[in-house]
């Protein structure tokens, strides 16, 4: 068994997975941050300021020495309204009908935090819903996927079927562009593949 190269500060699954597709050998560690957006913080800002907070928080935590940590954060707008994760079914029956044949903006940052510092880097997709009916909202509600999800669909899961054109990183809109990440991973000295 080799070594972690570093230590991811998320839960989620779906960048574990991204990570391990791309040859990192990684722990996990998770950061419990307030994900408040500040008075007048801009999506853009806000996203960084999310990623990095979580992976200096994890480092702090850990002391991690040599070993760098990666934290991510993603979010949704639509119209200059931030597209979060639903607080129950009323609440994403609103958010998927605003986006029903509508594009919107998924911004993903990644941060890595290593002892000489704290690089960021940001990935903005396009994504564009067909019309969804009601009767569909209902069905992709009642399948459980929705209810933890930013802008309450997940791309790599059953809300595929609702995305009629995506210009930018499939990988960005999960959750960890593996693009901006690799750039990351290099400064540091950790190859990918």
């Amino acid at each position: 068994m080799h070594a972690p190269q570093l230590i991811l500060a998320s839960a989620s699954p779906r960048r574990r997975e991204l990570l391990a597709q791309i040859g990192i050998r990684f722990v996990v560690q998770t950061a419990d941050v307030d994900e408040t957006p500040l008075p007048d913080e801009t999506p853009e800002a806000l996203v960084k300021r999310l990623a990095i907070l979580k992976a200096e928080t994890v480092s702090l935590r850990l002391r991690s020495g040599n070993l760098p940590v990666l934290g991510s954060d993603t979010i949704g707008i639509l119209n200059g309204e931030l597209l979060v994760k639903p607080r129950d079914l009323v609440d994403a029956q609103q958010m998927l009908r605003k986006m029903s044949g509508q594009s919107h903006d998924i911004l993903t940052a990644v941060a890595l935090t290593t002892p000489a510092g704290t690089r960021v880097k940001v990935s903005r997709s396009i994504v564009t819903f067909r019309t969804i009916t009601d009767a569909e909202i209902l069905a992709y509600w009642a399948s459980g996927e929705p209810h933890d999800k930013a802008g309450a669909y997940a791309i790599q899961g059953l809300g595929a079927v609702f995305i009629e054109k995506l210009a930018g990183s499939y990988s960005g809109v999960m959750g960890l562009p593996l693009f901006e990440t690799a750039q990351l991973l290099a400064t540091a000295g950790i190859e990918t593949l």
